[in-house]
């Protein structure tokens, strides 16, 4: 698997697949072309812009649906797909997952067969997300099974914000070159363990979710930071992973905020710089409150 498209940390690169998880295929493809633009001085010149492709996925030869991705690790995206829709319970019951750009097609293979696939596909609430964001109706009737670490367990202070916020900034990312993509990172504390981009910020967290499957990470002392907004759907992708904390540059919609109070989970929005927003779970946040400096003439002159 070509992680470094993920820019996964360098000493995780020695974690082994979970047992019993599925052979993963490598398919690569160009996450970027070059077009030309006019812009407003009248000038033409080539600029860089995210490559987006269908990916089509068929579970033992059946046709379930066509994601639109920009295709850094597919093979993950389509894992954490099958484990946040609730297709699969477990990556054990996967046998492998092969991608063809050739045909823009996700094969997977699974070791018993998924009995009730028709069933589940059918009933689906389309959601607000970018690129294919969908929830299955019986994702959101799972909550009570859902068990997340205590505020005790599971804290983030604001120094720690900082630092992960930090962290976000300094990253290359292709957001800064061509722009229409979204980030989704996964971290440790401050510590950035992994990083991925797509057309989409569902893709992007389903690609992180599949990674630890895939590879048995444990979400509990976990952060996910994102550049999208934190609804619904996202939160519960989240927690079905057991990741108890997410942060965003973006803000927090009326069901984000209900659910992750229900669910016990922490979010933080409208995270730049030294700036951010608590809008729920302020129990496992440690503020460190900063000092209100003198009144910004500009927001008085407004």
């Amino acid at each position: 698997m070509n992680d470094i498209r993920m820019r996964v940390q360098p000493e995780l690169y020695k974690l082994q697949p979970a047992a019993g998880a599925p052979t993963l295929s490598a398919a690569g493809c160009d996450l970027k072309r070059t077009v030309e633009i006019l812009d407003e001085h009248g000038e033409r010149r080539p600029i860089d812009v995210p490559s987006e492709r269908p990916l089509t996925i068929f579970i033992d030869g059946r046709e379930l649906v066509t994601l639109m991705t920009l295709g850094a690790c597919p093979e993950y995206l389509v894992l954490g797909y099958l484990h946040n829709q609730r297709l699969i319970g477990a990556v054990t019951e996967i046998e492998s997952i092969t991608v063809d750009w050739q045909a823009n097609a996700a094969a997977v293979k699974t070791r018993f067969g998924v009995g009730d696939i028709a069933e589940k596909a059918a009933d689906r609430i389309v959601t607000t997300g970018c690129a294919q964001g969908t929830a299955f109706g019986d994702v959101l009737s799972r909550i009570e099974s859902i068990h997340l670490p205590s505020s005790a367990a599971a804290r983030l202070s604001q120094g720690g914000l900082y630092r992960l916020l930090e962290a976000v900034r300094e990253q290359e990312t292709l957001h800064r070159g061509a722009g229409s993509v979204h980030g989704c990172a996964l971290f440790r504390a401050a510590q950035m363990l992994v990083f991925v981009e797509d057309v989409g910020r569902h893709n992007a967290i389903d690609t992180i979710v599949g990674w630890m499957a895939q590879h048995g990470v444990a979400g509990g002392d976990k952060i996910f930071y994102t550049t999208g907004r934190l609804t619904g759907e996202i939160v519960m992708k989240s927690a079905q992973i057991g990741v108890p904390i997410m942060a965003s540059r973006n803000g927090v919609t009326a069901m984000g905020h209900d659910l992750a109070r229900q669910l016990g989970m922490t979010l933080i929005g409208r995270a730049v710089k030294r700036r951010f927003l608590c809008y729920v779970g302020a129990e496992r946040f440690d503020s460190e409150p900063e000092r209100r400096g003198a009144p910004n003439r500009a927001a008085i002159d407004q």
